[in-house]
């Protein structure tokens, strides 16, 4: 009777004990971000047809609002989700609905990883959400290219160091249905945090191939670069963005971004180029982050007007963001 006993309470112990590590292994998680801002020109005035740098985001004079980004994601030992939602008008000008990102994955082993669904793109420095990026407003090279797609990928993890990623998707930025029948194809080469992306969409913003990449120069100061070229039967744009940033402290650090770029286009004449200087600092309060930031664009055109309202070819601008992120 006694080893029968014994025995029940082992069974019953090993059971509870396989539970519970079976329950450590499946995790649900809700985090995000909500952001606001405040911008001026400060070589433009700030009430004719909202002057402002001709990129994504950060784009309105005054106090205005960024976005709400909520994100639940489920991850088992195998298979999990991820449904990111934006509201907000970062958050529209970016995805035409509020589903930033919703796909499944499947962990087929160690090293294959299967994503079915909508994912914010793999090519650029940047992203949507800017409580991933350091600087507020966006560049150039990030606010031309795709923002996400609709499409499978696969995840390779070839070695420690290299990484591979494999897709099919929908035309860019067509992450509802497919209008046409018409795909694009992209990879991805990872190499310890640098990686070199190529984008196919013959139906849509062509052949674009991009290296993203970062260099911890000391324990202080971090150099990201971005450098892009897109081609689209003779149009497109090139261009390359240096990321420099500097911690002074565990709340505060400083980032410069300097960025060329310059597009193309089958018209007769010379095709416009932009060099811009975006100098931000970062300031946390627990999960509050305070970014100043100011903005210079120089184009080739005279594409701004001065406070005379004369046309000129720079602008001077000023934001003052704030972003909270929660976990």
């Amino acid at each position: 009777m006694k080893q029968l006993f014994t025995m029940l309470m082992l069974f019953t112990i090993s059971t509870l004990i396989a539970q519970e590590e079976a329950e450590k292994k499946k995790t649900f998680d809700l985090s995000g971000s909500v952001d606001a801002y405040y911008r001026a020109n400060l070589t433009a005035p700030n009430d004719i047809n909202q002057i402002s740098p001709g990129t994504s985001f950060a784009d309105l004079s005054g106090f205005a609002l960024g976005m709400a980004n909520i994100i639940a994601s489920y991850e088992g030992e195998k298979v999990g989700f991820v449904a990111d939602l934006v509201f907000g008008p970062r958050g529209e000008a970016a995805s035409n609905t509020e589903l930033n990102q919703i796909y499944v994955y499947w962990n087929v082993s160690k090293t294959v990883t299967l994503t079915l669904g909508k994912f914010n793109t793999f090519l650029g420095y940047e992203v949507i959400a800017p409580a991933g990026n350091f600087n507020y407003s966006t560049s150039y090279l990030f606010s031309n290219g795709p923002f996400s797609h609709i499409g499978l990928k696969a995840d390779f993890q070839l070695s420690e160091d290299f990484s591979l990623m494999l897709a099919v998707m929908n035309q860019t930025d067509i992450t509802e249905f497919n209008p046409d029948g018409s795909y694009a194809l992209g990879a991805q080469l990872g190499y310890s945090d640098q990686f070199l992306n190529i984008l196919y969409d013959d139906a849509g913003l062509g052949f674009e191939i991009d290296y993203t990449g970062g260099f911890n120069i000391s324990d202080s100061f971090f150099l990201g670069l971005n450098a892009a070229y897109a081609d689209n039967d003779g149009e497109g744009f090139s261009g390359v963005a240096l990321y420099p940033q500097l911690s002074t402290s565990e709340s505060f650090s400083i980032g410069l971004r300097g960025e060329y770029f310059e597009t193309r286009s089958n018209n007769t004449g010379e095709d416009p180029s932009i060099f811009a200087v975006t100098l931000t600092g970062s300031y946390a309060i627990d999960d509050l982050i305070i970014k100043p930031e100011l903005r210079i664009d120089s184009n080739s055109d005279a594409v701004y007007i001065n406070n005379n309202l004369n046309p000129t070819s720079s602008l001077a601008s000023f934001v003052l963001a704030a972003i909270y992120t929660f976990n």
